[in-house]
């Protein structure tokens, strides 16, 4: 099964990078915006990389178009995030348009509050985790307590 992990740098990519140790039989790709030190931190995925968004309209199109080239190439079953804005797009393209399974994790730094991210792809995750027991509470039915990843 081909496994698309999509993430931005820094937390994110720590967790995300927790998730893809564990998985061993499948093939995994990343998806993610650039930065220079990610080509070494990356160097053991195949890696599709996109703009930083920076919640910029403009910006986020560029994402969308990136998103649907990656989905239509690749084609995975599954999509993991660990957020945060560069994701939106390629959770919801494949939940909509390819009917991938979406599988969200809530970065451990959203301790208080709903991210901006969740928020979205909470309505297109078929598993929605939080790291944080109370947080099921300030995102609904759907999401699940999982523990921390780090």
């Amino acid at each position: 099964m081909k496994i698309c992990i999509t993430c931005s740098a820094g937390g994110h990519l720590v967790e995300s990078l927790q998730i893809a140790s564990t998985i061993k039989t499948h093939e995994i790709f990343y998806f993610t915006f650039f930065v220079e030190h990610l080509r070494e931190t990356l160097r053991k995925y195949k890696t599709y990389f996109t703009i930083n968004p920076r919640r910029n309209p403009i910006k986020f199109l560029k994402v969308i178009y990136d998103s649907f080239k990656v989905l239509m190439g690749e084609k995975p079953k599954v999509i993991i995030s660990t957020g945060a804005g560069v994701t939106i797009p390629i959770c919801i393209l494949g939940k909509l348009l390819f009917r991938t399974k979406v599988v969200y994790v809530d970065c451990s730094a959203q301790a208080y509050k709903p991210s901006y991210t969740g928020k979205i792809v909470y309505w297109f995750a078929d598993l929605f985790f939080v790291q944080w027991k109370h947080m099921v509470k300030r995102y609904g039915e759907k999401a699940m307590y999982g523990g921390l990843l780090i």
